[in-house]
């Protein structure tokens, strides 16, 4: 079985995983700048998904998040924000149910209690690393969290085991 997993958003990535829980590709999302914004782009993305097999593809639900400012207070994403994000976890689904590949989606809370994968980013990080070290070059930058996210949710789906 290969699952491909999907952190949405403009930081996201895509990443195939098999059964044993081998990483087979991943990929940074796909994006376009429209009107000064980047944005998920659809026809670069069909041609991702549609470059390798996968039995499933699993999309972590897109929730609004708060965001930590610097002195500690938690503010609520803004209203933009939340449509972006709303708006590429929806092109992601309609890209992959248009490719008819078989999709579910998962709640992060969910599968990352089920996994045992912790929401600290760093951790997340730390966690690819140490699963895939002959890959842990992909997951080294902070910002690479999105990459680690889909490899952990991939993995987690085509294994059924925690990380």
């Amino acid at each position: 079985m290969i699952v491909l997993g999907i952190d949405p958003g403009i930081a996201g990535a895509l990443c195939w995983a098999d059964s044993s829980g081998a990483l087979i590709a991943i990929e940074d999302m796909p994006t376009v700048e429209v009107r000064g914004k980047n944005k998920v782009s659809a026809s670069q993305l069909r041609i991702l998904m549609s470059s390798r097999d996968a039995d499933l593809v699993v999309i972590e639900e897109v929730v609004a998040m708060p965001r930590r400012m610097p002195n500690g207070r938690e503010v609520k994403m803004g209203a933009a924000s939340t449509m972006s994000f709303g708006y590429g976890a929806g092109l992601i689904e309609g890209v992959a149910t248009g490719l008819g590949m078989s999709v579910s989606i998962i709640h992060p809370r969910t599968w990352k209690t089920r996994a045992h994968v912790t929401a600290d980013k760093g951790a997340v990080r730390q966690m690819a690393q140490r699963l895939w070290p002959s890959s842990a070059k992909l997951f080294a930058r902070v910002k690479d969290n999105g990459r680690a996210d889909a490899a952990l949710l991939a993995r987690f789906m085509a294994t059924g085991t925690q990380a």
